[in-house]
């Protein structure tokens, strides 16, 4: 499951909340081509990898999160251990993504 997040509290908590579990954000928008294009990859991720915790953050919706988090194109993919980013990259990747994953989980 993906959890979409609406305010940066509620990302903070998400980040808190995640413990020892590898955290995958999603940074898109609505009007993005090639978010559109990678978003169903991402959801089938969420269930494949039950371990990890899956975050899905519009940037029009939470600009405050996404300046935060300094993303500056979508989709802007980051990875979290412990509160810490541990990752990132950008571009609808599906291979990159999935092996990310697999280095940090």
């Amino acid at each position: 499951m993906v959890k979409q997040i609406e305010s940066k509290e509620a990302f903070q908590e998400a980040l808190n909340s995640a413990g020892d579990k590898l955290v995958v954000v999603d940074f898109s928008a609505t009007w993005c081509g090639p978010c559109k294009m990678i978003k169903p990859f991402f959801h089938s991720l969420s269930e494949k990898y039950s371990n990890v915790l899956f975050l899905e953050v519009d940037v029009d919706d939470c600009q405050d999160v996404a300046a935060d988090c300094e993303v500056k194109c979508m989709p802007t993919f980051q990875f979290f251990k412990k509160g810490q980013k541990v990752g990132e990259f950008s571009g609808a990747n599906k291979e990159k993504l999935e092996a990310t994953i697999n280095e940090f989980v």
